[in-house]
């Protein structure tokens, strides 16, 4: 619609990129983290079973993966004793056991493996289910908000909401559970190997984490600037190359090409630096991990063997520890990543559940009135309205209109002229008076069935990807092909459609590019006449075509107005000279009404309006 008098909030531009620490996604967190992990929990109840049954396995594959190495040691041990035996003369080397040993960890491996692939496959049709469902839930959901939402509210958030969202939600469920459980049971059974192994390896062992703990830190605190700073200046950068590119005609117009380079070349090298240095200190957080763990083994090496030589422990034990602090090191990093994903998931989780719990329209009346018997009078008594119900626009207007009138709606940009359409169509509930269709308050319909009655062809047309057939029986969805032709003839555009190389089955691409602005406003006046509902409204339907077209429409417009009650918004007065009633809207309030020559009469704000057009023309 042309007007809302309704704020809109700018739309939230968030940088592409890397932005933490290692190049990953930025780290955006829930406002109530508690809350939003307990209706997810709540959300997921239905798919219980399923993880429980991933947990299960998750252990499962972890406890097989981690007892490998201490049952593979007994065949290192075993070689070992079997060598230096043969040394001294002995049987040498058992293989038969070494065998055992072997098919005994492939074994495990295998059992392993099989459990990782079936809590794989389990989590990933949980959290498809649970990303399906959620869409299923935004979609109805959508067409329960009141207008007002989407008034306050940029398209572009609520489509991040439905896609970006509940993608990051889906993934990071999918990863995080499976990883978390996967990593802290590794980080148990790890611990208790190694301890059941050597103490003293397992103390020396753990000297490492307080270490590479620090250094880390020391190592974020350094780069957590330059992310930062990273993050701005590409949201700058990003900023920049959007303007100029949608305003290039423009810069080149007023000559401004060096100093728009100025500026982006500007922010494009604090960007660079901070980038370079914030990847550079990122980047080094492995090499340190790998230099403390390193320092680690040859600790572990150096005691080990100490101990191998008294007969503390067998060689195998040492080989098995070794493999075990390499694995230690391991969960503790994931986890460290899994609580970002959980932070990720849970502010995407926000998201999603703030517009799920977002106030619906009451669609349901006490006793509905039936919308068959709907004929098409309508009457506004003592209406009044502001979208701040402390801010009244409308304060007190009254008119009365007989079906298959014709109602003009008249004024300056920001009138109200949509507004009044907006009540009748109960986007909004008026605060004051009432509005009537044939005697009935229209509160006292079901939303949805009064708005069966009207018909709309908008200023803004709106046609989707398909036929141009498809796209006028979307007025109705039952009519025949020869219903939906002769609606086509009646709003003058059906020669004009056979004259395209497919005729009615052409495909209209996405943005409908392929047909001119008029034949789009014609096809959808096509639509509403399929409609043939009792109530119409025309939204400036006219103002974005040229004079020869404008009278193609009009004449299409007369014929979808034959027998049926009309509400008309426009700009150009010329058009709306016939109406029955014209109600003249300035700062929100019907200030005069009449038809066409009363109002010129009175040499008011109307007449004034009709002469300055003309003297414009």
């Amino acid at each position: 619609m042309a007007e809302n008098n309704r704020p809109v909030s700018s739309p939230r531009r968030g940088p592409h990129g890397p932005h933490g620490p290692g190049g990953g996604p930025p780290m955006e967190k829930a406002k109530d983290f508690k809350g939003t992990l307990r209706k997810l929990l709540n959300y997921v109840k239905p798919f219980k079973a399923a993880i429980i049954a991933v947990m299960i396995f998750a252990i499962g594959s972890t406890i097989f993966n981690i007892a490998g190495p201490k049952v593979l040691s007994g065949a290192t041990t075993e070689i070992f004793n079997g060598l230096v035996s043969k040394v001294s003369g002995g049987s040498g080397v058992d293989f038969d056991k070494i065998g055992q040993i072997l098919l005994t960890v492939m074994g495990m491996y295998v059992l392993s493996g099989s459990f990782m692939f079936v809590q794989g496959w389990l989590m990933s049709g949980v959290s498809q289910k649970m990303t399906y469902r959620m869409r299923k839930d935004i979609s109805e959901k959508i067409h329960r908000i009141p207008m007002k939402y989407y008034e306050s509210n940029t398209h572009g958030e609520v489509l991040s909401r439905v896609t970006n969202d509940v993608d990051t939600l889906g993934m990071s469920l999918n990863q995080s559970i499976t990883q978390l459980i996967t990593s802290v049971t590794t980080l148990i059974g790890v611990l208790v190997m190694m301890l059941s192994i050597s103490g003293i390896l397992t103390v020396i062992a753990l000297l490492i984490l307080p270490i590479s703990t620090v250094l880390v830190m020391l190592v974020v605190k350094k780069s957590q600037k330059y992310f930062k700073q990273q993050q701005e200046y590409l949201g700058h950068v990003n900023g920049q190359v959007e303007e100029v590119y949608g305003g290039h005609l423009v810069i080149k117009a007023f000559n401004r090409e060096e100093r728009s380079l100025e500026e982006f070349e500007r922010d494009n090298r604090i960007l660079y630096k901070s980038a370079m240095l914030s990847q550079f200190l990122s980047g080094m957080m492995q090499p340190i991990m790998q230099f403390v763990g390193n320092l680690g083994y040859v600790g572990v090496a150096v005691v080990g063997a100490w101990l191998a030589a008294r007969g503390s422990i067998s060689v195998g034990d040492i080989q098995a520890f070794i493999q075990y602090v390499r694995q230690f090191t391991q969960p503790i990093t994931q986890i460290a990543q899994v609580s970002n994903m959980l932070q990720s998931m849970a502010a995407a989780a926000e998201r999603v559940f703030e517009f799920l719990e977002e106030d619906e329209e009451e669609n349901n009346a006490e006793n509905p009135v039936p919308p068959e018997k709907i004929e098409g009078n309508v009457e506004f008594e003592h209406v009044k309205f502001g979208y701040d119900p402390n801010k009244i626009i409308i304060s007190d207007f009254s008119a009365s209109v007989e079906k298959g009138q014709t109602v003009a709606i008249v004024g300056p940009t920001g009138a109200g002229k949509t507004t009044m359409v907006k009540l009748l169509m109960r986007f909004y509930d008026v605060n004051g008076g009432s509005i009537k269709v044939d005697g009935h308050d229209i509160r006292g319909f079901e939303r949805s069935s009064l708005r069966e009655a009207f018909g709309m062809v908008l200023q803004d047309t709106w046609l989707f990807n398909g036929t141009i057939m498809e796209n006028i029986r979307y007025g109705r969805l039952d009519a025949t092909d020869e219903e939906v032709i002769a609606a086509a003839k009646a709003a003058h555009v059906d020669r004009f459609i056979r004259t395209l190389p497919d005729g009615y089955q052409t495909e209209l691409n996405e943005e409908s590019g392929n047909v001119s602005q008029g034949q789009k406003q014609l096809l959808t006046i096509a639509r509403a006449i399929l409609a043939d509902n009792k109530i119409l409204i025309l939204d400036e339907a006219t103002s974005s075509v040229d004079t020869r077209t404008e009278i193609r429409i009009q004449k299409a417009m007369n014929n979808l107005m034959k027998g049926r009650t009309s509400f008309v918004i426009a700009h150009r007065l010329s058009t709306i000279r016939d109406a029955d009633l014209i109600l003249v809207m300035k700062d929100g309030d019907i200030t005069e009404q009449g038809t066409h020559d009363q109002l010129i009469e009175k040499n008011g704000f109307y007449a004034a309006l009709y002469n300055s057009q003309f003297a414009e023309a």
